[in-house]
């Protein structure tokens, strides 16, 4: 905004802020959302910001808009001449109160895509009750403001019908989620929001301590083993909606802080976890969305969701699965088939026309892996196009085709290596695909459990086996004698909630004796004396009586997201944070003044320096 539009808003708001009344003894009868013609001939007080305001000489029109929606208000010479002749200050955001009448709007006037359409108020009487500079964006849905912008500006962004909304959504999956667990007997607990820090995966959000110097309080990952001990301190069943926080790389689905409907429950399986949460899910898509979704879920292990789809989260809304041809190509003459650990190929039904700069583009998303690059074959009448199809055999190629089922008109594309790397780059390979492919129906929520994960992954830059979910998820009990001798193979009592190729939820049964808990340990690489450095509180509540437990976790963030259909979790959040953790409303995170630091008994190394490009917060 120039220079010279702000000093003509500044001087506006001054001259009409003489107009300013107070609120006074008037009150709100109906929101404006509300009157329909059913309130016809009714005195009515409505109140809000305005949306727009249209002069047709003699008569004034105002949309006025709240929480809940639009009303139309005219201001007439003839009904209220001195409402109408003030009537000429009002700009666009100015907070209104309207004194009127209800009537049907004239013939030809009705909007059928508005709630009030068929009505308006004709003003008696009106209060300013504040002014507004012209915002730096329109307040309306239809906006092409980017988002630092929106962000920059939030509390008038959030003014937009469409974020409301989503804020009005995210009340409503949350009070259906506190219902439902209230009427199963659940108990609401808050747990502590500075505790210990512990290692659980993520990096720790650390807080200084100012009465002990040189300590530090952590914010909590998660309420894990708080919750465990609420099941030790003989609570039964909980939950929170809990705030967590994570020092780790952002992106759409992922922000530092975030809220979660944290679960736990004592004597139970599996299933008894599972089936509780399908019912809160059925609840929640019930009385949220109007929608009744199926029950149970399907229940699909681990091992069969990284054979047939190559990630731990599949969408199964469409059909393209990956296929295993690594036996056939073992020994072939393409070299980089032959000796691969690992050779997949992806079918894409009638893609065969596809460009050679589509196939580049996809040559290129499939590096954000670690793949080298991307081998295709298109399946022409009574040939096959590709660089690669001299070296194989008509063996392999009749062995190839019958695998992967090619018909003429089909495009294949393949990937071989280390099987994480042809595993994510064909895994995610398959969903770019089908979004440009528009293989994914709309308004279709496939949900599932996947199953049986890995108690352990190996961690290439700790060089060592670490806990795949957490250190306190219980072994499945054929597994457990693999702890030591196999961790590779060995299995979890885990699972996770999927919902249209999103983890919406994700829990376990927890190991609930102190001796399976130091196995644990142990396998982890702690030292009896390092685990009780960390965990020795709760290493000593294991062995007070600890009844068999566990639970799960719901994104409350991303289950918003997928019921709003928006992009990014951001837009389900009040006041978020950038993809580089800053908040561009308030200039989070900022210096301190020294005199903060010497009270926490802190001293910065060097002297911050903080240039245009720091304050600019750019993403």
């Amino acid at each position: 905004m120039s220079q010279s539009i702000e000093k003509q808003n500044t001087n506006l708001q001054k001259e009409h802020a003489a107009y300013i009344k107070p609120l006074g003894d008037w009150t709100r009868t109906h929101h404006c959302s509300e009157l329909t013609a059913q309130n016809n001939g009714q005195e009515v007080c409505i109140m809000g910001w305005v949306q727009y305001r249209r002069d047709h000489g003699g008569l004034i029109f105002v949309d006025l808009r709240d929480r809940e929606g639009l009303t139309q208000v005219v201001f007439s010479p003839e009904i209220a001449p001195k409402a109408h002749e003030d009537a000429h200050i009002i700009r666009s955001e100015y907070v209104l109160a309207i004194k009127g009448r209800v009537r049907p709007r004239p013939e030809g006037m009705v909007n059928p895509n508005l709630k009030t359409g068929e009505i308006e108020v004709v003003v008696l009487d009106w209060k300013l009750l504040n002014t507004a500079k012209t915002p730096p964006f329109p307040v309306e849905d239809r906006t092409d403001a980017g988002e630092n912008l929106r962000l920059q500006w939030r509390y008038l962004d959030l003014r937009r019908p469409r974020m409301t909304q989503n804020l009005r959504l995210r009340h409503r999956i949350t009070n259906s989620a506190r219902n439902y667990l209230d009427e199963l007997g659940f108990l609401e607990v808050e747990t502590p929001i500075l505790t210990k820090s512990t290692p659980e995966g993520a990096r720790d959000f650390l807080v200084p301590s100012r009465l002990n110097h040189g300590e530090f309080y952590a914010l909590p990952q998660s309420p894990q083993q708080f919750k465990q001990m609420l099941m030790m301190s003989g609570l039964d069943r909980y939950y929170q909606v809990a705030r967590c926080f994570r020092d780790e790389d952002l992106r759409a689905d992922r922000q530092p802080e975030f809220t979660q409907i944290d679960i736990e429950m004592s004597y139970v399986s599996e299933n008894d976890v599972m089936t509780m949460a399908e019912g809160m899910m059925k609840r929640i898509f019930k009385e949220a969305m109007g929608i009744d979704i199926p029950t149970p879920f399907v229940r699909m292990p681990y091992d069969d969701a990284m054979r047939d789809y190559g990630v731990d989260k599949p969408d199964t809304r469409f059909d393209l699965k990956l296929k295993d041809i690594t036996s056939i190509v073992r020994g072939s003459g393409f070299k980089l088939f032959a000796a691969a650990e690992l050779v997949k190929g992806l079918k894409v039904p009638g893609g065969a026309g596809m460009t050679r700069k589509e196939i580049e583009e996809h040559t290129e998303f499939v590096k954000i892996y670690g793949a080298q690059g991307l081998a295709w074959i298109k399946v022409h009448e009574n040939e096959w196009q590709s660089p690669i199809t001299k070296f194989f055999s008509e063996e392999e190629k009749q062995a190839i085709q019958e695998a992967l089922d090619l018909q003429v008109g089909d495009i294949a594309f393949f990937q071989a290596g280390a099987k994480e790397m042809v595993n994510a780059a064909l895994g995610n390979l398959r969903i770019r695909l089908a979004q440009q492919l528009g293989l994914i129906p709309e308004n279709t929520w496939n949900f599932l459990w996947v199953t049986d994960f890995p108690l352990f992954e190996y961690s290439e830059e700790e060089k060592r086996y670490v806990a795949c979910h957490h250190p306190f998820t219980a072994a499945k009990e054929d597994s457990k004698h693999l702890m030591k001798t196999d961790p590779a193979h060995a299995k979890a009592r885990a699972y996770d909630m999927v919902l249209n190729g999103n983890e919406i939820g994700g829990g376990s049964i927890r190991i609930h004796t102190s001796e399976d808990q130091f196995n644990m340990f142990e396998a982890l690489g702690f030292t009896d004396e390092s685990a009780y450095a960390q965990f020795g509180y709760f290493i000593n509540a294991l062995e007070y009586g600890t009844p068999p437990h566990g639970g799960i976790a719901f994104g409350l963030d991303r289950v918003t997201m997928l019921l709003a259909g928006a992009s990014s979790i951001r837009d389900v959040i009040a006041f978020p944070k950038t993809q580089k953790a800053t908040c561009l409303l308030t200039n989070a995170p900022d210096f301190v003044a020294a005199n903060q630091l010497r009270d926490l008994g802190l001293r910065l190394r060097e002297e911050p320096k903080k240039t245009e490009q720091d304050k600019s917060n750019q993403e």
